[in-house]
């Protein structure tokens, strides 16, 4: 298996745990988000560090999930909503309830299209995720 390109078969992804899948999703979310940052130009550490939080706190991805939804399609709507509805038990302080799970729904799904090798879809959705920038 290649980690850095994997390409599991749909019945395996499917057979993954919601909250397996939101794990793998936060990080290729966060991966994304720095190298689009990196991208930008010459920045501080520091600098960097907070534009990443303006993108991958539960608030900033409740905002992205919204924009993506309309995009999805049923496969990929049934990733975000298993990720949703999973029981995630604790809360952070500074998340609201609705916001965490909307962010775990976004994290399920490019965690599902990272194993399933789907990276043009990837691509997609977080350009559309962050058209309007960060929160």
């Amino acid at each position: 298996m290649e980690l850095l390109s994997p390409s599991f078969e749909r019945r395996e992804v499917l057979a993954k745990n919601a909250l397996a899948l939101a794990h793998v999703g936060d990080g290729v979310f966060e991966l994304m988000v720095r190298t689009k940052i990196c991208a930008s130009g010459t920045l501080t550490n520091a600098v960097q560090h907070r534009r990443v939080l303006g993108y991958v706190s539960a608030e900033a991805q409740a905002v992205s999930a919204a924009r993506v939804l309309p995009f999805l399609d049923e496969e990929e709507r049934e990733f975000f909503m298993r990720g949703r509805n999973a029981h995630t038990g604790t809360v952070p302080r500074h998340a609201s309830h609705a916001d965490y799970h909307a962010a775990t729904g976004l994290e399920a799904l490019f965690g599902a299209l990272w194993l399933l090798g789907r990276r043009e879809r990837l691509e997609e959705l977080f350009e559309i995720a962050c058209q309007e920038g960060a929160k």
